[in-house]
């Protein structure tokens, strides 16, 4: 009976370690790249959609598979920029249609992922502006290719300033009316009443230069590296979801945003897309 038990004991053991190695492996498998294939008769762009985006992912997806964009425009082109499509009013649009309002009746929450940003080639979703849409949700459809320009580093710093401009005034102005530094807003106030607009400037920019990073934007060394060299649209970084990338077909991006535009920077001859889903 005793050895028995211990055989038993064993072989749930066994059984254990095998389950626990088992899910350890699943877990631990990475999941397979999906990708698009962009028809136009500009040539094909080749997409591979970034599984860190799961839901713009998947809807993409979706939409593809049942022929939702095939026969759309890529109705709204800027050089140097982007190439943008998926408005289903574009279908047949005539060339006085307005378009780039519609969508399949839903949004898609926003998925900012560290380490995805606008280099060019990146496929990322369009949406509304912030007035109306704060929460920067995605539309339902529409999308936008990156093609961007390339920057220096001077010009990344400015586009950090501007990005951080916003909330540095905030931490001024919370900073100011603070009773705790009422010395130092006295002495603001007593350099501006006597016009004295250059120090009064150099004790400002003191001020925030003490304020707490933690929570401000600033470019990472990989993308100051991609931006400087192969380019991109980094001023849209963090404000819009980046969810795919062109792995084949970077040309085609360039030769769509070449054609001529008409009024609302639409091609003045349609640029008609097909997309289906492929293996790989």
């Amino acid at each position: 009976m005793k050895t028995k038990h211990i055989a038993t004991v064993l072989i749930l053991m066994s059984f254990l370690i095998f389950n626990a190695n088992s899910t350890k492996g699943q877990k631990g498998k990475k999941e397979k790249s999906k990708f698009v294939v962009v028809e136009t008769q500009y040539g094909e762009m080749k997409i591979r959609l970034y599984n860190e985006t799961p839901l713009h992912r998947d809807n993409f997806i979706k939409l593809a598979k049942e022929g939702f964009y095939d026969s759309l425009l890529f109705h709204r082109v800027i050089k140097d920029f982007m190439i943008q499509g998926g408005d289903p009013d574009s279908k047949g649009a005539s060339p006085e249609k307005k378009l780039g309002n519609g969508g399949p009746g839903y949004e898609i929450d926003a998925e900012f992922v560290p380490g995805l940003f606008h280099k060019k080639g990146v496929l990322a979703a369009a949406r509304e502006g912030d007035a109306v849409n704060p929460q920067k949700k995605s539309s339902g459809s529409q999308f936008y290719i990156v093609q961007g320009t390339v920057f220096t580093l001077n010009q990344l710093s400015q586009i950090e300033e501007k990005i951080n401009a916003s909330a540095k005034q905030k931490m001024f102005s919370e900073f100011i009316t603070n009773p705790e530094n009422m010395a130092a807003k006295t002495k603001l106030d007593s350099l501006n009443t006597i016009k004295a607009y250059k120090e009064l400037n150099s004790e400002i920019q003191a001020i925030v230069s003490k304020f707490d990073s933690t929570g401000l934007f600033y470019f990472t060394q990989e993308q100051k590296q991609v931006y400087t060299t192969i380019g991109g649209t980094p001023h849209l970084d963090n404000n819009y979801t980046v969810f795919g990338e062109v792995v084949e077909g970077l040309n085609v991006i360039d030769s769509i945003a070449n054609v001529k535009t008409g009024n609302q920077d639409r091609p003045i001859q349609d640029i008609i897309m097909k997309i289906r889903v492929v293996k790989k």
